[in-house]
């Protein structure tokens, strides 16, 4: 049952994401993509996404630093803006290819390669232990908010660079990820801006039991994560994550879902 298959992911990565600061998008991505138009999938990610975040603000929110919220946080609206509109141009182009493959056609879409290419790159923060312990000096914030927010306006993954640059700030672990919840809900606000209008070109298109399967069960992943604060470590589970994640960008890519 997809909305079963759907709930599973949204409970998992939500739980992942507290730690991390980045997990959900990443692999409700894919399970979205099972069933609906990839364009249309980055646009209800960021609602799952938008609405977690607003409940993680609710459980963590008070421990967040605001200074490096604003440092960080202004650059990323700014530029997750800049990403939407790109991605509103890349989805309106045809396939740049076609190719068959036993018997059946399939076509290489600019939006399905760009994204692809972007879930790659994030993966490749777990794989490679070198980009593992990519960290950044405290002054790079308005960069780090800058290159963050862009990829998160375009693909939705964020959460990678902005945990990379903000592990370098002197936080503890709980105002770590309260002050990227933070921030990843004020790149999901601008974002949404964007994607408003194609989401309501195409409403029809979109299954709210879906959505909101996925926006409880998020919700659901979220409370246990916090109450396993203390005691979970993910560098395991990150490397799964990561190698799934190529695989299924290959596929992406190849245009064969």
């Amino acid at each position: 049952m997809p909305e079963l298959f759907v709930c599973f992911i949204a409970f998992a990565a939500s739980a992942l994401t507290l730690f991390s600061g980045f997990g959900l998008g990443t692999l409700l991505l894919p399970a979205f993509a099972a069933f609906f138009p990839v364009e249309m999938v980055i646009a209800m990610t960021a609602i799952v996404h938008f609405l977690n975040n607003v409940f993680k603000f609710f459980l963590l929110g008070k421990k967040a630093d605001w200074k490096i919220v604003l440092r960080f946080g202004l650059p990323s609206v700014a530029a997750a803006l800049l990403g939407a509109w790109l991605l509103n141009k890349l989805a309106v182009l045809g396939p740049i290819s076609e190719y068959t493959l036993f018997g059946k056609s399939f076509e290489l879409i600019p939006i399905k390669l760009t994204v692809a290419v972007l879930l790659t790159a994030f993966a490749l923060f777990d794989l490679i232990p070198g980009l593992s312990r990519l960290e950044f000096n405290k002054k790079y914030l308005p960069l780090g908010g800058l290159l963050s927010g862009f990829f998160g306006g375009l693909s939705g993954h964020q959460g990678a660079l902005r945990s990379a640059f903000l592990i370098r700030s002197g936080l503890s672990k709980e105002a770590f990820i309260a002050t990227g919840i933070i921030i990843a809900c004020m790149v999901d606000i601008s974002r949404l801006t964007i994607y408003s209008g194609q989401i309501m070109k195409a409403h029809h298109q979109l299954d709210y039991l879906f959505i909101l399967v996925a926006v409880l069960s998020a919700f659901a992943g979220a409370f246990a994560g916090n109450l396993l604060l203390k005691k979970v470590t993910l560098k395991a589970v990150r490397f799964m994550v990561a190698t799934g994640l190529i695989i299924f960008s290959v596929f992406l890519a190849l245009g064969l879902i």
